[in-house]
């Protein structure tokens, strides 16, 4: 498995990241299996956020953690916090955002104890809050990191001038930056090749992030990188998506390896310091993706499979 080094420091870890948002929908011996099969295809960093499942996806992880005999001690553990789930609507969905300091330290424990774990190694903000008080949340942070129960930080789906005036106010270098990446979910690139044109894939809807944290040495973690639109499905074996497919099957049969993997693939040989997110719990598709780690397609497949998800070259 490819390892890369996380933001600007020397802290190495697998380029492919479990995330255990479902986790809570499988059993604890699939739980611990899907645990174990991730660290035997060398993947060491799990991803979650305190929101999944209202908590229950880290109390499963934290069982699953001494049911897989994979040490703490050789896993990247990362969770997320500030988002307060609404009541009214699925648990994928918040009622508000919260930065306070408070509020970000008690998430923290919240954390380590359905865990059952000492320390994090990375706590992201879950998303921008417009509220945002950047003394509070560097008080926050330094005190999380004095404690030890926080090693380091990051954002999720932060634009570049968010993720600016938060670094502004803090000690710790932000590190991370969770987004939506994908072969079907493009507009970073998108944005860049259509430079000075009109048509709808010139529109900058984040602000150059793609260019930003390859000049500020953001790790970015791609999320959702088997699905299409927000949450509408896979295009992994998708009919919808025939020529895709077709494609990703080629490339896998050259590769000795499946789909999955080709679609990891096609993230991580992008020159930005990348990481794919899995969000399966299925011990074949894990192994699959990890797989991912170890091919490096050429510049043409890249773009072959770039125009076969329905792109261009302007």
């Amino acid at each position: 498995m490819k390892q890369i080094k996380i933001g600007s420091t020397n802290w190495e870890a697998s380029s492919v990241i479990l995330g255990i948002m479902r986790m809570s929908k499988v059993s604890a011996k699939e739980a611990a299996t899907a645990v174990a099969t991730a660290f035997e295809n060398g993947i060491n960093y799990i991803d979650s956020a305190d929101m999944y499942s209202d908590g229950q996806a880290e109390i499963v992880f934290g069982q699953a953690l001494k049911d897989s005999g994979v040490k703490r001690e050789d896993l990247w553990l990362q969770s997320k916090g500030g988002i307060i789930p609404s009541k009214e609507q699925d648990s994928l969905y918040g009622g508000r955002y919260d930065f306070s300091k408070e509020h970000l330290l008690s998430s923290v424990d919240g954390i380590l104890k359905r865990m059952d774990v000492d320390y994090l190694d990375a706590y992201l903000l879950h998303r921008p809050d417009p509220l945002m008080e950047v003394d509070e949340i560097a008080e926050a942070f330094d005190l999380l990191q004095a404690s030890g129960k926080v090693r380091h930080f990051g954002v999720s789906n932060f634009n570049p001038e968010q993720f600016k005036l938060l670094q502004s106010g803090l000690k710790q270098p932000l590190l991370i930056n969770q987004l939506q990446f994908s072969i079907m979910h493009t507009g970073m690139v998108d944005f860049g090749m259509h430079t000075n044109m009109t048509d709808a894939r010139s529109i900058n809807h984040d602000g150059g992030l793609l260019e930003f944290s390859r000049r500020k040495g953001v790790t970015i973690q791609a999320w959702s990188p088997f699905q299409y639109g927000f949450f509408d499905g896979t295009f992994i074996n998708n009919e919808k998506f025939p020529e895709l497919n077709q494609l990703l099957a080629d490339l896998a049969e050259k590769y000795g390896v499946g789909k999955n993997a080709i679609a990891t693939a096609w993230i991580l040989r992008h020159p930005a310091n990348m990481q794919v997110i899995l969000g399966t719990m299925n011990p074949e598709r894990i192994a699959d993706s990890a797989a991912g780690g170890n091919v490096v397609l050429t510049k043409q497949e890249w773009y072959d499979i770039y125009y076969a998800a329905g792109n261009d070259m302007p």
